[in-house]
């Protein structure tokens, strides 16, 4: 139910409201074992995702890996990444779905969305673009500027969600 201090910046209060009283949102939440296999499964596609992505952003900025190829890094890596990447996807879906109420009104969840998007349009546009010319510098062990400012944008966007994401616990800021 909706706590009377709750407001509706977007107009979406009821759709969350509606969301967060279905069945499979209340058994979710409500289940002893199925919950923290979620939450579990969250963190540790988390961990997986983040190590893969890290380690391909170090190579970037030319402080990990140096003598390895980018374009072995990332054919290595990414294949893993990006099954973490949905794993984590999916358990972090079915965790909304848990409490969509709980996280419409965190601050810390919608900075986290926030920085989820940059970070896939930054990984999106270093894909696009410079990544598109990486045999011109595959072999340098310091990458060209924009690939190490893709790399430390993704390094700090990253952290930013994890950081968000763990906040979302301890919001200080509900009215």
């Amino acid at each position: 139910m909706r706590p009377a201090a709750m407001l509706d910046y977007s107009g979406l209060l009821p759709f969350f409201e509606w969301l967060e009283n279905t069945a499979g949102s209340v058994a979710i939440r409500e289940s002893i074992l199925f919950y923290p296999l979620v939450e579990t499964t969250h963190v540790l596609t988390l961990c997986l995702f983040l190590g893969m992505i890290a380690l391909l952003d170090l190579r970037l900025l030319g402080a990990a890996l140096r003598r390895v190829p980018v374009s072995e890094v990332a054919g290595r890596l990414l294949p893993v990444a990006f099954a973490g990447f949905a794993l984590m996807v999916v358990s972090g879906l079915l965790l909304f779905y848990s409490g969509p109420l709980r996280a419409y009104q965190n601050i810390f969840f919608r900075v986290k969305m926030a920085m989820l998007v940059l970070a896939g349009l930054n990984a999106l546009l270093f894909h696009l673009t410079i990544y598109k010319r990486v045999a011109a510098w595959d072999l340098d062990a310091s990458p060209p500027v924009r690939a190490k400012l893709a790399g430390a944008l993704s390094l700090v966007l990253w952290s930013g969600v994890v950081v968000c994401g763990r906040m979302q616990a301890y919001n200080w800021f509900e009215p």
